[in-house]
């Protein structure tokens, strides 16, 4: 099922068991911020992004170190290096995914709105290490016309095999149907993102297959909260817009126990979303990301993850 019928969406969605796969990954991978710098052509649809001036490509290494380090202490997780003809390429899980689908390991290469990001889905090391190194196998979207730009539009509840995608210039429906076959999910509702955001994940987290971290703000069908409600009762935790600007939707469970989140976006938060997501079973991690997130995009971004 694919639908912009929430009613219909909740009601198949809550009949499932959480039984299509495990609901967090089992690695991950990254790819490092080498001549970070502003991509003029992401910025004109990202509001998120800071000026030229800002952006400081020592500091972004630095952080992007300790990220790779605090992470690994979830789940593996390697780290491929960056390019300078691809200055955003630091956010690689709009660009590369996995999934299984019938036993079969999928990777997923997703299809770019801008040219810049286009050239990344290029990149033959990423592609030949999964091929042919790890037997999986490639779901190429990135040569058909319609964008696609996957676990950045498509938030996925890998335990029950359902997604939640944010239609914007960066995701259209007919790229939404392609994203679902590609992961093979049981379910996908589709609603339009306000104006101006771009990305789902910006503004929603599904967090280990048992809770939803949401802004409702940044989403035009009203019809959408009460539907995590009814999917994760009790575990729905409403951020306002001073915690989503700061990043907070942009969060991430590699593991059942732990959500994870820059420090500017774990510093915005208060208590009551702090308890929220402990009575929820979650500790909240964090490390600083000043420097990568004058890109436009936080912590979950430059987390790809493989399943």
């Amino acid at each position: 099922m694919i639908t912009r019928d929430v009613a219909a969406f909740t009601a198949f969605a809550g009949s499932l068991a959480a039984d299509f796969g495990p609901a967090t990954a089992r690695s991950a991978f990254l790819v490092a911020p080498d001549g970070f710098m502003r991509a003029e052509q992401s910025a004109q649809d990202n509001r998120y992004m800071a000026e030229a001036g800002v952006f400081d490509t020592g500091a972004a290494l630095r952080e992007h170190r300790a990220l790779h380090r605090a992470l690994a202490r979830d789940v593996p997780v390697i780290c491929f290096p960056g390019d300078e003809a691809t200055p955003d390429a630091v956010f690689p899980n709009n660009v590369f995914a996995t999934a299984r689908v019938g036993g079969e390991a999928r990777l997923i290469v997703g299809r770019m709105r801008h040219e810049v990001r286009q050239w990344e889905a290029g990149r033959k090391d990423i592609r030949g290490f999964f091929r042919d190194t790890l037997g999986y196998a490639e779901v190429d979207l990135s040569a058909q016309p319609h964008p696609c730009e996957l676990t950045g539009a498509l938030v996925i509840d890998r335990a029950r095999g359902i997604g939640f995608c944010g239609l914007s210039e960066r995701c259209d429906e007919a790229g939404a149907a392609r994203m679902h076959e590609a992961f093979g999910l049981r379910a996908t509702l589709m609603f339009d993102l306000a104006p101006g955001e771009y990305h789902t994940n910006v503004l929603l987290a599904v967090l280990a297959g048992r809770a939803a971290a949401v802004h409702p703000g940044g989403l035009v069908s009203p019809g959408i909260v009460p539907a995590l409600q009814a999917l994760y009762a009790g575990r729905v935790v409403e951020l306002t817009g001073t915690e989503q600007a700061a990043f907070a939707g942009n969060a991430i469970a590699l593991v059942p126990g732990v959500v994870w989140m820059s420090r500017r976006a774990h510093d915005a938060l208060r208590p009551v979303v702090v308890a929220q997501l402990e009575d929820a079973g979650f500790a909240v991690r964090s490390v600083p990301l000043d420097a990568l997130e004058a890109g436009g995009g936080s912590l979950r971004c430059c987390v790809a993850e493989v399943f």
